[in-house]
């Protein structure tokens, strides 16, 4: 499934209120760290988020270049997104899902998948389809979820009861995370068998640093 120079291509999922660009930029330093190893590949969520959305999943304006973008809302009347929100429907999922059927089919194949906040939420998700091969478009050998979470809406937990996702992960989130505490990471976990996790000290981010860097690069060497 890779290609000819032996790198792994990746496909990224931005998280709330961001956009492929801005999600680019914001993982520069792990692209850079891993670049012997990756290849990167990153798409823009199908919903504009409306400017008056001021919900807790938020990425400062001046951090985005363009469109502030989201893969569901959990407020239908709003068209808003709060990861805490419980809610018995959702809109828009349906619209990114078929984004990411797009995505594999005309930029890929890919070997995994990367997700940030709301796009690591997404992220897992679709693997959760693909284990219950509910979407044969999807065959991702791994996925790496930074800052992921259960979704709190009623509509998706069928993607989460009963389902036990064997496709390989590796679960990213910090001790001082203010968007997504820990605790909210941690309760994705038991959907993944033998999840590998990357605990790290700080708060909403991509973590990068040198002391993440071997974890990283561990966890991908075994799929090249």
């Amino acid at each position: 499934m890779s290609n000819a120079n032996c790198s792994l291509r990746i496909l990224c999922i931005h998280g709330y209120r961001q956009n492929s660009t801005s999600f680019q930029k914001k993982t520069g330093a792990l692209r850079k760290q891993l670049k012997k190893q990756v290849e990167l590949v990153y798409i823009d969520a199908p919903h504009k988020v409306p400017t008056s959305d001021e919900s807790q999943l938020q990425e400062k304006p001046a951090d985005v270049n363009g469109d502030q973008r989201g893969w569901w809302f959990s407020d239908y009347q709003n068209c808003s997104f709060d990861a805490r929100q419980e809610c018995e429907s959702s809109l828009g999922l349906e619209q990114s899902l078929e984004a990411v059927r797009m995505a594999v089919k005309n930029l890929g194949p890919f070997d995994g998948i990367l997700g940030f906040s709301q796009g690591a939420a997404l992220a897992a998700m679709l693997c959760s389809l693909q284990e219950q091969k509910l979407e044969p478009t999807f065959n991702f050998r791994f996925a790496i979820l930074v800052a992921g979470f259960r979704s709190a809406c009623a509509q998706h937990q069928y993607l989460y009861k009963g389902v036990n996702v064997m496709v390989p992960s590796l679960h990213v989130y910090g001790k001082d995370d203010k968007v997504i505490p820990e605790q909210m990471s941690q309760d994705l976990l038991p959907l993944f068998q033998g999840a590998h996790v990357l605990n790290h000290q700080g708060g909403h981010f991509v973590p990068a640093a040198s002391a993440h860097k071997h974890i990283y690069q561990e966890f991908l060497t075994s799929f090249q």
